[in-house]
């Protein structure tokens, strides 16, 4: 673990370094090559320098870099950090380093609520009906696990883990049932959203989960100082005078809208809100207001990774980003398993 709080801002800049890296990266490397002095050299004309150094894009390379790769860089990063910090908050709220966003239901809720647009046809009468109807399922099934949780106004952590259970498998069953009576086609259609992936990801995605993730984020970041406080126990939290129940309220559902957000444009992806966060408490420490912001960029730079590595491995085949993630992350979880064995269930 990082000791000094110069070394743990100094991790926070090396993010951020290393995820406008990537970026830069993410927006060169591809099937159509796109060279970098060309991308600097359209971007300076953009600006309204005169510039006489390297040579203008091709309209392909326009087409490719505005309206291909950069919304599906944008996408990743939005979904990468509201997975990841999502995940350091449920981590946090329900004190098991095994937490992640979809624990109380989210990803089944959306997994259903998406499922009933496939099998309404509503996908082909327009790109949005998908995404809306995930979230209505991602938020509804959170609703519905706090509502089965709350007895006199309080909500143990160790029913709300076991309602969360149940629901999800309820949904589960619910969409596997559904799934049996569907066409080929629209099974196909519901599959390729399962996996998760974020190909023919366009700007109308990144307008629709900005507002959400990036405002959920900063009041998570915000209270980071309240996340701290409650993680201390129910009992300590009171003596401080923290409202320990309206705050859990809070937290869960900040988490589940910018997870059920980030879920609708992008589709299951698992490990992100599992390991990303775990890696970041072990560098930098339990203190949520460094975690929280930690996890998210390094959540955005996983994902980024991972996209990108997938779609530049094997051409012209790409490998979708939720195979990915499970491939480097289910790994890394089999050690976390092994190490909890090894310790007494200590991580």
């Amino acid at each position: 673990m990082i000791q000094s709080n110069w070394g743990k801002s100094s991790m926070l800049m090396v993010l951020v370094i290393a995820l406008a890296s990537l970026m830069m990266m993410a927006l060169y490397m591809g099937q159509i090559p796109v060279p970098a002095s060309s991308v600097f050299h359209d971007w300076a004309l953009r600006l309204g320098w005169n510039v006489s150094w390297g040579e203008s894009l091709t309209p392909e390379q326009n087409a490719v870099l505005w309206y291909i790769r950069l919304p599906r860089i944008c996408v990743a990063i939005l979904v990468g950090s509201a997975l990841a910090i999502a995940g350091a908050v449920m981590q946090g709220v329900f004190g098991n380093p095994l937490a992640d966003p979809g624990i109380i239901g989210v990803s089944a809720g959306a997994s259903f609520g998406a499922v009933i647009a496939v099998s309404l046809g509503l996908t082909s009468a327009g790109m949005f009906y998908m995404p809306a109807f995930a979230f209505i399922g991602a938020f509804a099934s959170v609703l519905l696990t706090i509502s089965l949780t709350m007895r006199g106004g309080k909500i143990p952590t160790m029913s709300l883990l076991l309602a969360g259970v149940a629901v999800s498998m309820l949904l589960g069953a619910l969409t596997s049932g559904i799934l049996t009576f569907m066409n080929e086609y629209r099974l196909k259609e519901f599959l390729f959203w399962m996996v998760g992936g974020l190909d023919y990801r366009r700007w109308e995605h990144v307008y629709l989960a900005i507002a959400p993730i990036l405002i959920g984020m900063s009041v998570l970041c915000l209270l980071s100082r309240h996340l701290n406080v409650l993680v201390l126990g129910d009992v300590e939290a009171k003596s401080l005078g923290l409202p320990v129940v309206w705050y859990r309220i809070l937290f869960l559902g900040l988490a589940s809208v910018i997870t059920a957000t980030a879920v609708c444009v992008s589709g299951s992806i698992g490990f992100v809100g599992l390991i990303v966060p775990h890696i970041m408490r072990l560098l930098i420490g339990p203190d949520h207001r460094l975690l929280l912001p930690a996890s998210a960029l390094a959540g955005a730079l996983f994902l980024l990774f991972c996209d990108t590595l997938g779609r530049t491995i094997m051409p012209p085949t790409e490998i979708r980003v939720g195979i990915m993630t499970a491939l480097l992350g289910a790994p890394y979880f089999l050690f976390l398993l092994r190490r909890m064995r090894r310790h007494g269930g200590a991580f």
